[in-house]
């Protein structure tokens, strides 16, 4: 099996929270796979995404079910090939939507897990990613995602009214908000109070509160 440099992990997931609050995308260092481009993702396209707005061709958009006026998603090809992709090459590259900017497959390689059964190509390059732990700090910080997608993948009866995510993609970006959770010995093994925890971190991270 081939081996892909992810970069040092704590570099990497401060990247990755970073994208997460808008502050920029993810610089993959994708190289020749177009995974994220062949497995039947719908993008969304939103409102102050204008240049991708220009680039897509308008019959290939359609409201964005849920999402305030102005959102958009393009959806796929029967073969779940984005209609963007030609010659493997994004046409739109320049311009694309931010949702694109933001996708890292390395945030399941963080998280320990695959993207899904239905997700081959990008299982395949998530099996490649290999971190480097420059500090015994990258160690614990990968260790603690890998423990929060865990817990959460685990124990979905515990969180309140038992919502919590059930896709990998929800568990894996979870998992990055939250691993600080599982850096620390201060909650006992009951399942409930550390799923409170999660739910009480993951609410301080989307309003800013925590780095």
């Amino acid at each position: 099996m081939n081996h892909v440099a992810a970069g040092p992990f704590q570099e990497w997931l401060d990247q990755f929270r970073a994208s997460l609050r808008g502050n920029g995308g993810t610089n993959v260092p994708c190289g020749d796979c177009v995974g994220c481009c062949v497995s039947s993702y719908s993008i969304l396209v939103r409102p102050e995404d204008q240049q991708a707005r220009d680039a897509i061709p308008s019959d290939l958009l359609v409201s964005a079910p849920g999402l305030p006026k102005g959102h958009k998603v393009m959806g796929y090809y029967s073969d779940g090939t984005c209609p963007m992709l030609s010659d493997r090459k994004c046409t739109i590259y320049a311009s694309r939507p931010q949702t694109c900017r933001d996708y890292d497959c390395r945030v399941f390689a963080g998280a320990g897990m695959l993207a899904g059964t239905e997700k081959p190509v990008i299982n395949k390059r998530v099996s490649e990613w290999r971190f480097t732990y420059p500090t015994d700090a990258d160690r614990r910080a990968h260790a603690a995602m890998q423990a929060a997608a865990a817990f959460i993948e685990n124990n979905a009866a515990s969180f309140p009214n038992g919502r919590a995510p059930k896709n990998p993609s929800g568990i894996a970006v979870l998992a990055a908000k939250v691993y600080n959770v599982f850096l620390d010995e201060q909650f006992s093994t009951e399942s409930t109070e550390i799923a409170n925890a999660i739910v009480a971190m993951s609410k301080a991270f989307d309003a800013g509160e925590l780095l």
